[in-house]
């Protein structure tokens, strides 16, 4: 294991400066409380310097004057002091643990009912502390994203430093992107954009026709809605190496939105959009106008995707008008399609065809 660094004792100090807080609130006969902001759509703005959506001014308030906001905070003391020993001995747990974690403590009040609740804290912990999950050594369950691209890299594992090229020295399934991929060097490169592709699927059918050798392309694997790790390292690749970032999805309203997690962040983590998100990014498809032209395959659009629909009608992530457009086109054809639609035209269309022409159009190529 590494040995405890500046990172991990700031994290510590800034948790143990919240309870402090509470500590100091008690003291002066204050009834203590933490303030959030509210995670709606609503309260959602624009950052224009950054280029990412986040948290606008309105805020929640978690108080201990009634008995569900003090069963909140006492939650929140007893995650606090976990996480400051787990600092203090360089360990490191996953929210699924500190779901099961919360059983062995000595109060039934401080234990959660399920791991939703203690994912939220966690999160609640993250805004009102300027420290992210990452810092505080929680991680999820591994999201198996990989990448697979001309990239040379330098990761730390528990034997030192390893070197490893994301072609050369990886199999068909690619690199898998560690959860915490600050911790990985960019070494070296001959990429010229990256590619993020919402399926395994289509990620499977690029990579087995070389695409990624023959465009120089850094494919990510965003499988589904993307981890954090998978849009922290997609920011990186764009930051660090100043590569284009474009997003390969279903062309259905679900699929919009995994684009707009990557681009400009989500509702639920927007107190890290500009750490996560990568504003660059743009859209290849699949586009409503795709579906037309290239005549595919297609389901219709059930009642949740147009309400989903009209609901990103009013979304602050989907104000410009090439979204209102497309969304206005797929209200009018009434259907939707997958990636490998592609495939009814040959399965080499979608590498030799279909992306050379977007991206092409797009000025990536």
């Amino acid at each position: 294991m590494s040995t405890n660094t500046d990172s991990d004792a700031d994290a510590r100090d800034r948790l143990l400066d919240l309870a402090a807080e509470f500590y100091d609130q008690f003291a002066s006969g204050d009834v203590p409380s933490m303030q959030i902001p509210t995670r709606t759509k609503s309260n959602i703005e624009y950052d224009e310097e950054h280029g990412v959506w986040v948290y606008g001014d309105r805020h929640s308030t978690r108080s201990a004057n009634n008995v569900s906001g003090a069963k909140k905070l006492l939650k929140a003391i007893y995650v606090i002091d976990f996480l400051a020993q787990q600092l203090d001995q360089d360990r490191s747990s996953t929210l699924r643990e500190l779901y099961y974690l919360s059983e062995s403590w000595d109060l039934d009040a401080a234990q959660f009912s399920d791991q939703d609740e203690s994912n939220q804290l966690i999160e609640d912990l993250e805004i009102v502390s300027d420290v992210t999950r990452e810092d505080f050594h929680m991680r999820p369950e591994e999201s198996g994203a990989t990448l697979m691209g001309p990239l040379h890299l330098r990761e730390q594992t528990r034997r030192g430093e390893r070197d490893i090229h994301c072609q050369e020295d990886v199999g068909a399934g690619g690199y898998q992107i560690p959860n915490n991929p600050d911790t990985i060097e960019f070494l070296d490169h001959s990429a010229d954009f990256v590619l993020c592709v919402e399926t395994g699927g289509m990620r499977d059918r690029l990579v087995e026709n070389g695409f990624d050798e023959a465009f120089n392309t850094i494919v990510v694997h965003l499988k589904g809605q993307p981890a954090r790790a998978t849009r922290r390292i997609t920011r990186r690749l764009r930051d660090e190496l100043d590569l284009p970032v474009v997003v390969f999805t279903d062309g259905d309203p679900w699929s919009y939105r995994i684009f707009a997690s990557v681009a400009y962040g989500s509702i639920k983590s927007a107190h890290l959009s500009e750490y996560l998100a990568t504003p660059q990014a743009q859209f290849i498809g699949i586009q409503p106008t795709d579906i037309v032209e290239y005549d595919l395959p297609t389901d219709p659009l059930s009642k949740s995707d147009v309400n989903a629909l009209q609901s990103e009608l009013d979304d602050p992530r989907f104000q410009s008008d090439y979204w209102i457009e497309q969304i206005e086109r797929q209200l009018d054809i009434e259907k939707k399609a997958e990636q490998q639609a592609l495939a009814s035209r040959g399965l080499d269309f979608v590498t030799d065809t279909y992306l050379p022409e977007r991206l092409s159009d797009m000025g990536v190529l």
